[in-house]
């Protein structure tokens, strides 16, 4: 199994790529860094990481699944990606796990495809008004599942939203 795993650039949220990245390797999935441009990606705390591949240049058909990495960063160079919102579209209608954790379920809704999905979302004003504007049905918890669609509300649940995605994709 292959995982594309979206960063942004700077301020993507450490933690929230470190702890599904444990997971992943562990259970023996493949994972590619890709941003909005390839090279270094700086975290929020320091973590740096290569980008391999930009949206752009990915192709579902290589990938199980996305897995959207949250933090400041992903506010700025994610919501208005139009690379990356039509992948999610992509992934999303040819039935493939999409994943985003903190302020990155807003691409997801940006993408049409949260209408009557329980999602959970790092609140925040403009966060919380994506979500409820695309139809997406809030719930408080760490992490939600709903069908193939998993999402997190921060770092706290960066480990538990590793282990969703590994359930979701071994269904």
């Amino acid at each position: 199994m292959k995982l594309l795993i979206a960063v942004a650039p700077e301020r993507f949220r450490d933690e929230e790529l470190i702890e599904p990245m444990k997971i992943f390797a562990s259970q023996g999935i493949e994972t590619v860094i890709g941003s909005t441009k390839t090279g270094e990606c700086m975290g929020m705390i320091g973590e740096r990481i290569d980008a391999t591949i930009t949206f752009e240049d990915a192709a579902i058909s290589d990938y199980d699944g996305i897995v959207i990495i949250g933090g400041i960063g992903s506010q700025d160079f994610f919501w208005n990606s139009q690379e990356l919102i039509g992948l999610v579209r992509d992934f999303y209608d040819s039935g493939k796990v999409v994943a985003a954790i903190c302020l990155s379920p807003v691409v997801l809704a940006m993408a049409g495809i949260l209408k009557g999905k329980k999602v959970t979302v790092f609140s925040s004003p403009a966060s919380t008004h994506a979500m409820k504007t695309s139809g997406a049905v809030i719930v408080n918890e760490p992490v939600a599942v709903d069908g193939r669609i998993i999402t997190a509300n921060g770092p706290v649940a960066a480990e538990a939203f590793g282990e969703a995605i590994i359930t979701v994709l071994k269904q």
